[in-house]
């Protein structure tokens, strides 16, 4: 199905890959006439995006009609070979050539990332912490019962992380797995991992939503999250999907204060009688758990506190 539009004015000249005016993608993989990007490239906020996707998917096409197909799929067949543009070129986002290297799955792309980074917002001002049991807590962030936290930034997207108790509990891990970008993220399901000494904690996504930007810093240098857990230390950026629902299983002010210490009785009653009068004199938690006391069981402290 072709979808009916105005024409396109004449002054919309295209010299090389540059698009003098701000085509939409849909309109440069030739599946719709016209359309100018209103939303500054940013297709996971888009509503004419969304419209289409839903198009794409609501209904078969008379026999009279073509299917609607996705941009992406109208441009491997539009462009072959090595020579593909990258659609940032196409749409004029960028004002030199540039080489599509995958095959129009933006979703992996490095240099796709790199531009979304340059938009991203920046992290803003550091948060305000109150102290419970020792473990530090953001003001103005939801927790979820799981050990992650999500922070609402201006722009409406989500800032995602894991807590001050967690980076605490496991340690500084070797390795931290994150999902690829476009990858939508389930509330129920796992979001993101972090891997130490081959041994697995799957953390679940605090939130729904479509993942837009990752912390390269955080992926390169994992200690920043047990250092710094809130703030350079953050892992995604995600796009909600439903966030006044996701929001009623999370904790936030003082429900969160109250949460932390009642998990850190857990801790400690995992721990041991030796630990419980620790906590109940006030003494700081241990900074890594797992590396002090590796008895206690890798499996053991996932299970009790990641709830997976």
């Amino acid at each position: 199905m072709k979808l009916k539009s105005v024409e396109k004015p004449k002054k919309n000249a295209i010299k090389g890959f540059r698009v003098l005016e701000n085509e939409c993608i849909w309109m440069k993989a030739g599946v719709v006439n016209f359309k100018l990007c209103d939303n500054n490239f940013n297709c996971f906020h888009c509503a004419f995006d969304k419209g289409m996707q839903k198009t794409m998917h609501s209904k078969k096409p008379a026999d009279h009609e073509k299917p609607v197909i996705h941009w992406s799929e109208a441009l491997k067949k539009k462009y072959h070979g090595p020579d593909r543009p990258c659609r940032h070129a196409l749409t004029g986002r960028v004002h030199a050539p540039k080489i599509c290297t995958a095959n129009y799955e933006c979703y992996h792309c490095a240099y796709d990332q790199l531009l979304d980074e340059m938009d991203t917002p920046g992290i803003g001002k550091m948060p305000h912490y109150t102290l419970s049991a020792g473990y530090r807590v953001a003001d103005g962030y939801y927790y979820h019962p799981g050990h992650s936290w999500i922070r609402f930034e201006h722009s409406g997207r989500v800032r995602l992380g894991l807590d001050d108790f967690s980076a605490r509990l496991f340690g500084i891990a070797d390795t931290i797995d994150l999902p690829p970008l476009g990858m939508d993220l389930k509330q129920t399901q796992a979001g993101f991992s972090i891997i130490r000494n081959s041994l697995r904690a799957d953390f679940l996504s605090p939130i729904s939503g479509t993942v837009l930007a990752l912390n390269h810093q955080a992926i390169k240098a994992p200690k920043i999250c047990h250092a710094d857990p809130y703030y350079e230390g953050w892992l995604m950026m995600i796009a909600p999907h439903a966030p006044r629902r996701n929001l009623k299983a999370l904790y936030f002010g003082n429900d969160s204060v109250q949460w932390i210490e009642k998990e850190t009785a857990r801790l400690f009653a995992l721990l041991g009688p030796e630990y419980e009068k620790l906590a109940a004199t006030g003494g700081r938690p241990i900074d890594d758990v797992f590396g002090a006391l590796p008895e206690i069981g890798w499996e053991k402290l996932t299970r009790t506190f990641l709830h997976t």
